[in-house]
């Protein structure tokens, strides 16, 4: 499976280093977070459906986060399930989405709302797809590879933030060094009844405003993009929670601010974000649910803020994003 993308980018590269695949039966969807729906899934379901896939049959998922977790749904799905492979093609597939064996497409703008545990075959890293990105992608990418580092490994966080410059640093190691942090949370916790909440640091609030991006901007939010927005909201409720301290929150807004433009929020934007936070997978008996910081290396879950210090830290961002205009 492939995307209109990776048809064009990617596919031509597989092919070469591996013949036999030629004669595998190609299904094309359209990019983009906005086609992460059930509709898609539909069409992708009818096309296995013409091809005469059987439950023994394989299906290879050749793509960025979006493939990654809708092949996953659709393969783990269909005909109550068939094996998968992932092979990424992006930073953020490469060093976060496609590892965990989550699946799963969105529902109503809601990121991620339908979807199952469901284990890939393998994973298949290829670093050369990453020449094919924009700087854009990487950036993305590189957001979800700073949380691994906030939430589980300072020394892995001062490796990824000694240059500026993404391009001249050995992506090849770090991706390794955040699939060994993000395996070793799975292997402690795989169906995300605890310790492995901690790699949603970022997300409940990123989420929630990469949907609101998806349901009003012509040109949405990339999923990394969203996901830095809110690790500066959740750095600023860890240190209002007395955990973070001050210069660890300085630390991670200027390094952050250092690689991404703000996202022009706004007070009346709040109660439609905070309304899209309730969907959050991690929320009990209507309480959201946080991961938040203790310092730069260590994070905890299960933490709930109220809404008054929730409007403070998204303020806090806003004041932020005014200081850099």
């Amino acid at each position: 499976m492939v995307d209109d993308n990776t048809y064009i980018h990617c596919l031509p590269l597989l092919l070469e280093m591996i013949p036999g695949l030629r004669h595998a039966k190609i299904i094309k969807i359209k990019s983009g977070e906005e086609h992460k729906n059930i509709n898609t899934c539909i069409q992708i379901w009818e096309e296995l459906e013409k091809h005469h896939a059987e439950r023994s049959s394989m299906l290879f998922n050749l793509g960025g986060g979006v493939i990654c977790d809708m092949g996953g749904f659709v393969a783990s799905t269909y005909k109550r399930g068939m094996s998968f492979i992932h092979l990424p093609t992006t930073l953020t597939a490469m060093a976060d989405a496609s590892i965990g064996g989550k699946t799963g497409v969105d529902l109503n703008n809601v990121k991620n709302e339908i979807g199952l545990f469901a284990f890939p075959k393998g994973i298949y890293v290829y670093h050369d797809f990453l020449k094919t990105l924009s700087e854009r992608q990487l950036l993305s990418g590189f957001a979800e590879m700073l949380k691994h580092g906030l939430i589980a490994d300072r020394d892995y966080w001062d490796k990824l933030t000694i240059g500026d410059d993404l391009e001249n640093q050995n992506l090849e190691e770090l991706i390794n060094d955040s699939i060994r942090i993000k395996q070793s949370i799975v292997d402690d916790d795989p169906w995300d009844n605890g310790r492995r909440n901690i790699l949603n640091f970022g997300h409940t609030v990123g989420h929630a405003i990469e949907s609101y991006s998806l349901k009003y901007d012509k040109e949405p939010l990339l999923h990394g993009e969203a996901v830095a927005i809110g690790m500066v909201i959740e750095s600023y409720l860890s240190h209002e929670m007395k955990k973070l301290s001050t210069h660890d929150l300085h630390l991670i807004t200027a390094e952050i601010y250092s690689h991404f433009n703000p996202y022009p929020i706004e007070i009346d934007m709040l109660p439609e974000i905070i309304e899209l936070m309730s969907h959050d997978k991690k929320n009990k008996h209507n309480l959201l649910k946080f991961v938040l910081l203790n310092r730069i290396g260590e994070a905890e879950w299960n933490t709930t803020c109220d809404e008054k210090l929730i409007w403070t830290a998204f303020e806090y961002y806003i004041h932020l994003q005014h200081q850099s205009i």
